[in-house]
């Protein structure tokens, strides 16, 4: 995965709600670095640039350089806070990373064809996890782990087990008995039920008005 996203940072030097309203007046959002052996770093950046990297193909699993104030580390987004009202970003903390160390990602699962149960016999595919998790080189991240769905059957399932990464570079960490996905037979609609026997079917009772139940009584 090639690091070329870059995403200008730089150094906070004022702190609280007041400090933090004025940054998001002003077009950027308070954030903070993150990383092994290292004190945090408060720092500013732009959210559109953020949010450009979460709505990409590889979203919170892009690893991009953050440029402070001329220096450059490379990190992921770990997690952010949006405004519940405006939906807009209003806070972001990075990890920094090291190339040359494992780290643990979720990874989304991605179905790949038109299952033979759905095709040919009207079954819906279910996808029950939508992401795994794995651990690898940051450079190793794969954007999605891909399932051939074509010859599943209705009632057929996959698990976590039957996945295929390159073991060699990936290692999957869920367990490995969890269903992924299955094909379910189409849901038959329910025909009201028929009358026993000697029963027949109740008329309608029609309430009568007040107006109309006193002439009723005087006839």
């Amino acid at each position: 995965m090639a690091t070329t996203v870059v995403v200008q940072a730089t150094k906070r030097q004022e702190f609280g709600k007041n400090s933090n309203r004025r940054l998001r007046v002003s077009g950027k959002i308070p954030a903070v670095i993150y990383g092994r052996g290292m004190e945090p770093v408060p720092v500013t950046v732009n959210p559109r640039d953020v949010s450009k990297i979460l709505h990409s193909d590889t979203g919170r699993n892009t690893i991009f350089k953050l440029d402070i104030d001329g220096s450059s580390k490379d990190v992921l987004i770990r997690d952010y806070q949006l405004d519940p009202i405006r939906d807009s970003l209003v806070h972001a903390d990075f990890q920094a990373i090291a190339m040359d160390q494992t780290m643990v990602f979720q990874v989304p699962v991605e179905a790949v064809g038109d299952a033979k149960g759905v095709k040919a016999s009207g079954g819906t595919l279910d996808l029950v996890m939508r992401t795994i998790e794995v651990e690898c080189l940051p450079g190793d991240v794969p954007q999605s782990v891909t399932l051939e769905v074509g010859e599943l059957e209705i009632g057929d399932s996959v698990r976590v087990r039957q996945l295929k990464v390159d073991e060699s570079k990936i290692k999957i960490l869920s367990d490995p008995d969890l269903v992924v996905l299955t094909v379910s037979a189409p849901v038959a609609e329910e025909a009201p039920p028929a009358p026993a026997e000697g029963e027949t079917a109740e008329p309608e009772v029609i309430k009568k008005g007040k107006g109309e139940e006193e002439e009723a009584q005087k006839e």
